[in-house]
C-alpha cells in the first residue's frame, strides 16, 4: 500500500521498507491480492501500523472480505520480518481495475522494484 494513501486515511507507519514474499504471486482483479504459488516472488512495502488502524483499514466496504495471513518477509542484508497481509480469498477476486493496476504499476517503478516485476504488473494493464 502505498504511505501517501495511507496518510489521506490518517494512518501513519512508524517504519516502512521495501521486501518480497515467496511462495505468493501477485493478482490483479479490481483491487490486487497475494495468492499461494509455488515458485512465485512477491515485492511490496512492509509498514509497521498499529492493529487498531488495521482493522479500521480493512473494515471499508471495498476491501472487508480481505482476511489477514501470516507472511515471512524478506528484507535487505539476508534478515526476515513476521508480518500480516491482508489477501482477498481467490473465490472472491473478480473483474478488472486498469487505473488500479496503472497506480500500482506506477508505484512499484518509483519504488525502484526489479524489472522482472513491474513487466508482471505492466501485463495486469495491458490485460485490463
Amino acid at each position: 500500500m502505498d504511505e501517501s494513501l495511507l496518510a489521506s486515511k490518517g494512518v501513519h507507519p512508524t517504519e516502512s521498507t521495501i521486501g518480497y514474499v515467496d511462495g505468493f504471486g501477485l493478482h490483479i482483479g479490481k483491487r490486487a491480492t497475494l495468492l499461494p504459488e509455488e515458485n512465485c516472488r512477491t515485492y511490496g512495502v512492509l509498514m509497521k501500523i498499529n492493529s487498531e488502524d488495521a482493522a479500521a483499514l480493512y473494515s471499508e466496504q471495498s476491501v472487508a472480505d480481505y482476511v489477514a495471513e501470516p507472511v515471512v518477509v524478506k528484507l535487505s542484508g539476508n534478515t526476515e520480518a513476521s508480518a500480516i497481509c491482508y489477501n482477498l480469498p481467490a473465490a472472491k477476486l473478480e473483474g478488472t481495475n486498469p487505473e488500479y493496476a496503472a497506480a500500482l504499476l506506477a508505484l512499484a517503478t518509483k519504488l525502484g522494484l526489479p524489472d522482472t516485476y513491474l513487466g508482471h504488473i505492466g501485463n495486469a494493464v495491458v490485460a485490463s
